[in-house]
């Protein structure tokens, strides 16, 4: 049995995602990033980065925090979603971190200035809409000529997916990218994917903009943080 420790945003649902399409049994273990219980004991000793999501797979003991890491774990326990052939490997793995470091960070920043910025800032805006533009651009070319980002359906879209299928949240729209839509269409019908996007959906969940979520949330530093895994009120000075 593996625990997902996970609240139901994009990079939690990478890995329910990919643990709906391997099969492995898995339950879910909330950890209320609106509520700030990513900074509980128990939390951190699997997830040092206060972040969410993480896993405990209780077959051998292991744990495993960031979704990357975690997607390649699971494809190489379940034997699936990543070749064990060193180039098709690699062509996945490229992708994977292309998610990590550029369509996830740029699309979440986009997500911020859009949803949660007390007033607009049209710089931060035309920065991450122009950036999340160009990352969507540079899929669609590369879905120009195949079905999946990296050889055959793999944790490269798994990744992908949930940072697409905000889409319109960010104030952006699919139509422009025919691939890009071709793709996202075929990934969303699959069960495992709907199965995947609707874990946590149905819990109680607090705005994001509420005092308290953002006191947790947002501006967070070295000292906050520290103040926070003790326990002090100080927690945003």
């Amino acid at each position: 049995m593996i625990d997902l420790y996970y609240w139901p945003t994009p990079n939690g649902k990478k890995v329910s995602i990919m643990l709906e399409e391997c099969g492995l049994p898995f339950q879910l273990k909330a950890v209320n990033i609106g509520r700030g219980e990513q900074f509980t004991e128990e939390f951190l000793r699997i997830s040092p980065n206060n972040r969410m999501p993480a896993i405990i797979d209780h077959e051998n003991g292991l744990s495993v925090f960031e979704s990357g890491a975690i997607l390649t774990y699971l494809a190489e326990k379940s034997g699936q979603f990543m070749p064990a052939e060193i180039a098709p490997r690699y062509e996945v793995l490229q992708w994977l971190f292309w998610q990590m470091a550029g369509l996830g960070p740029m699309a979440g920043q986009l997500s911020h200035f859009v949803n949660y910025a007390p007033e607009p800032i049209p710089y931060a805006l035309e920065r991450y809409r122009n950036e999340y533009d160009r990352l969507l651009g540079v899929m669609n070319t590369r879905l120009d000529d195949r079905d999946f980002l990296a050889g055959d359906y793999s944790i490269a879209d798994m990744a992908c997916f949930p940072w697409v299928a905000g889409y319109k949240r960010f104030g952006t729209d699919l139509d422009p990218f025919a691939n890009l839509r071709r793709w996202f269409d075929a990934l969303k019908t699959r069960p495992a994917v709907r199965r995947g996007m609707d874990a946590g959906e149905d819990w109680s969940r607090p705005e994001l903009t509420d005092a308290e979520a953002r006191k947790v949330l947002f501006g967070q530093t070295a000292r906050s943080v520290t103040n926070l895994r003790s326990g002090s009120e100080d927690q945003q000075t």
